[in-house]
């Protein structure tokens, strides 16, 4: 099933509010919680079909350029 562009935005949509629910939950959870979970993006036809990430997958993309910023930094970008 392919997806028209109304659909492939409305579900942009849907990822850019999960990381801004996630964003406010962190900057708002205290400083010794745990660290949230980054939320998931929704599957997309193209990748549907792909495997699911396993232990190593994580451990390359914990490797990758881009870091998530710490709770800390969040609250002090903020304020």
């Amino acid at each position: 099933m392919e997806w028209d562009s109304s659909t492939h935005l409305l579900a942009a949509a849907v990822d850019h509010l999960a990381v801004a629910n996630w964003m406010t939950a962190t900057i708002n959870s205290g400083e010794d919680a745990d660290p949230l979970d980054y939320p998931e993006a929704v599957p997309r036809p193209a990748f549907a079909e792909a495997a699911p990430r396993d232990d190593a997958d994580d451990a390359a993309a914990s490797d990758s350029p881009v870091q998530l910023p710490t709770p800390s930094q969040l609250s002090q970008f903020f304020s």
